[in-house]
């Protein structure tokens, strides 16, 4: 009985905890040091030098700030609904954690290889609006009650592009499973036939992530803080972790649909020497780089540009595309499930 239980339950939870634990540790570590990496790129492009002062090269800098939030008071306004005012920024970080559990890093390297995986993440991605609406109605705050509704227009908004967009490489896959579409692009990386998609995928993934030149919430001048005004310390920080952990989760859903995700460049020696998760990581960082240079070149948009952006011009386009895709797919025969 001992040994049926060992093997039938408690073996196989153990596994899945310390693939979790290894997912999330170093996840926690990069997003802590891209907090760091993105004040040191910034300062680059303002001709500044950044952190310098904490540690070497200012490399401790980060859990300088972290230690500090630690340790600051969490103030609660009277008026707030203190239950919700302090799951809302829980649920928001805990929603760009578990995201992960269907992330390929390389061939059968995946926490659940589940055959609806895009859907796993479309379906977390989205309620993530949930906790921006939670924190901007609990606060009792005029400010953060408008931050709110704006963000999670904002969000819901681009979220329909983004499943457009998602949909056209579904056909040209025809398949659900995220290693199923990383295989497919073995020959070619959808970012050379979906090169308009990727580009509107990866802008209204700067929407969703409420980054520069999106970043209405934090509109100071409008808004004073967004839906976060009123939040100090370690819940603050929950927001702030969220926010960049879901810059890394978009990055990474960036390059499995349209990058390659673990494969490596041109499929031939010497790239196929390094190890598929390396390159993973490279091109996560790479888009990274990308929104961070954005945010220091582009200006911030108009809520009005913003909203007109997404329904006037990617909504439109990203029909078109589907529609695009399944005719030229239909007509060549290269639709999945097609043959006859």
């Amino acid at each position: 009985m001992d040994n049926g239980f060992w093997t039938g339950f408690a073996w196989p939870t153990i596994w899945v905890v310390i693939q979790i634990v290894a997912i999330i540790a170093p996840l926690l570590l990069a997003v802590a040091y891209l907090t760091y990496a993105e004040r040191k790129i910034l300062g680059a492009l303002q001709l500044r030098q950044g952190p310098i002062s904490v540690g070497p090269f200012g490399l401790l800098q980060p859990i300088a700030d972290g230690m500090k939030l630690f340790f600051k008071e969490t103030i609660i306004p009277s008026g707030a609904n203190r239950v919700v005012f302090i799951i809302a920024p829980m649920i928001t970080f805990l929603l760009s954690l578990v995201a992960w559990a269907v992330i390929p890093f390389d061939e059968g390297m995946v926490v659940a290889d589940i055959n609806v995986g895009i859907l796993y993440l479309f379906a977390i991605s989205s309620l993530g609006v949930y906790g921006i609406v939670m924190a901007g109605w609990a606060s009792n705050s005029r400010y953060a009650f408008l931050g709110g509704l704006r963000s999670a227009a904002q969000m819901v908004s681009y979220e329909v592009s983004i499943g457009f967009i998602i949909v056209s490489v579904l056909l040209t896959v025809g398949s659900l499973n995220l290693s199923d579409i990383v295989r497919a692009q073995e020959t070619v990386w959808f970012v050379v036939p979906h090169l308009p998609m990727a580009v509107l995928f990866f802008i209204s993934a700067l929407a969703e992530t409420n980054r520069a030149p999106f970043d209405l919430p934090e509109g100071e001048s409008e808004i004073t803080g967004g839906f976060m005004v009123e939040y100090s310390a370690m819940t603050y920080a929950l927001f702030f972790l969220g926010e960049y952990a879901n810059m890394i989760l978009m990055s990474a859903m960036t390059t499995i649909l349209f990058l390659g995700g673990w494969l490596a460049p041109f499929g031939v020696a010497p790239f196929t020497w390094i190890p598929g998760p390396i390159w993973l990581i490279l091109k996560i960082c790479f888009c990274l780089f990308l929104f961070i240079w954005i945010r220091g070149t582009m200006p911030r948009f108009r809520y009005d540009q913003l909203m007109r952006l997404g329904w006037k011009v990617f909504l439109p386009l990203s029909l078109f595309w589907v529609v695009l895709t399944a005719g030229v797919l239909m007509a060549t025969g290269w639709l999945p499930g097609s043959e006859m």
